[in-house]
């Protein structure tokens, strides 16, 4: 008996290996193919005129988005809690017009009939946190690298998920170091950087990226996994200037700037009630605008200061106690984004919004189009060399296999 179950278990480790095997030569494989490219020197944004993406906003038209958050999917095993449905209702209750679910590798049809439904998904399943939040998506996109990525296979997987969906976000940048300020500062067609999350905040990639020219807006997300923990649903959210909540045009505005991230003030043990009771309380931003060099910030509340923050993440200019910060745009500056602090309850700093950034630009239509192109040479280089290790490896595994069946035989 004992010898049998000696047997079976050798049999199962012997498949599991094999199976390991193939996954690890599959992966080799998705290396193997990947390219390498040639990336532009960042250079700060330039130009004469100012673009500004408020213009013409409208204080009664702000819409409270979140795209980033996991009920119960996939057996369990992404630690999601809830049910869809208790998700919308929830954010419902707080206020929100968009609150989408981002299931990983997943698009979820719940609600689909409807005219305010969008097509979200985070994409990203390797060791370490390289995901990206796909709004508007048509189809999920099943590659990724497992194991390890640099610049080269990071931007590869973004240039595969353009195609694909009206709006590309780097997901939580700074969680386990999943996107480095050095790589934001290189990687292009993308359009969204997540800067605030529950679990981390990005700031630094946020500002290597203005700094480095690259016109990318900001999008705040809880991205929960419990819908019924009051600690981690309504706190980091997007407010969207969009003059309905037709999907076309809640996507549009987000995608061209016309948005700004939020971190809503909570207090220690608040409960859903009490969250709702505070969510009809949030400032607005009333004015947005550039006037004879100056970028001019109305709040419809008395804010506890005003920071203007340039380039390389510097701050420019602090102003206190005031419904309108105002700052003097000075030749040097290539970007200014504005943080507003606001008093809680308690006349303690509470709520703070992210302004999107104002930047130089020559009076064409700004994006973060792709500036990376694929050096050919190098990535045929690099395949070769691969190829090459790959059958040196195999070869020496039949020699040896070759060897201990030979050496078995005369044993025998």
């Amino acid at each position: 008996m004992a010898f049998s179950i000696r047997k079976i278990l050798k049999r199962f480790l012997k498949w599991m290996l094999w199976f390991l095997g193939m996954l690890l030569v599959a992966e080799l494989v998705i290396y193997f193919m990947a390219p390498i490219y040639i990336f532009e020197e960042p250079k700060p944004f330039s130009g004469e005129q100012w673009f500004n993406p408020y213009h013409n906003i409208d204080s009664g038209n702000w819409h409270r988005a979140n795209f980033h958050f996991h009920t119960k999917r996939w057996a369990g095993i992404t630690s999601g809690k809830g049910t869809e449905e208790e998700c919308y209702e929830q954010y419902r209750k707080l206020g929100y017009s968009v609150a989408a679910l981002s299931h990983y590798q997943h698009i979820t049809e719940f609600q689909k009939d409807s005219p305010f439904y969008i097509p979200v998904y985070e994409h990203g399943f390797g060791v370490r946190k390289k995901h990206q939040l796909l709004i508007g998506a048509k189809k999920v996109l099943w590659l990724d690298y497992f194991l390890i990525q640099n610049v080269n296979h990071k931007q590869h997987i973004i240039n595969l998920l353009r195609p694909a969906s009206e709006i590309v976000t780097i997901a939580h940048p700074d969680w386990a170091n999943g996107y480095s300020p050095e790589d934001m500062r290189y990687l292009s067609n993308y359009d969204l950087i997540e800067v605030l999350n529950n679990n981390w905040n990005s700031f630094e990639q946020w500002d290597a990226a203005l700094s480095a020219g690259r016109p990318v807006y900001i999008q705040g997300n809880d991205d929960g996994h419990d819908i019924y923990d009051p600690y981690v649903v309504g706190r980091r959210c997007t407010f969207i200037n969009s003059p309905t909540r037709n999907v076309d045009d809640l996507i549009r505005n987000l995608k061209s700037g016309n948005a700004f991230g939020a971190d809503i003030y909570m207090r220690e043990h608040e409960s859903f009630d009490e969250k709702e009771a505070r969510a009809k309380m949030i400032p607005k931003i009333t004015e947005v605008s550039t006037r004879n060099d100056t970028l001019w910030v109305k709040t419809d509340t008395v804010a506890l200061k005003f920071t203007f923050i340039g380039q390389d993440g510097k701050a420019r200019k602090v102003q206190y106690l005031t419904d309108t910060g105002w700052y003097k745009l000075q030749s040097e500056d290539t970007y200014i984004r504005t943080e507003i602090v606001f008093f809680s309850q308690y006349r303690h700093p509470g709520t703070i919004f992210y302004l999107n950034p104002v930047f130089r630009y020559n009076g064409d239509p700004p994006s973060n189009r792709l500036t990376a192109t694929i050096n050919w040479e190098r990535t045929w280089i690099f395949r070769i060399m691969t190829l090459g290790s790959l059958a040196v490896g195999l070869w020496l595994i039949f020699r040896y296999r070759c060897r201990k069946t030979g050496f078995n035989k005369r044993g025998a």
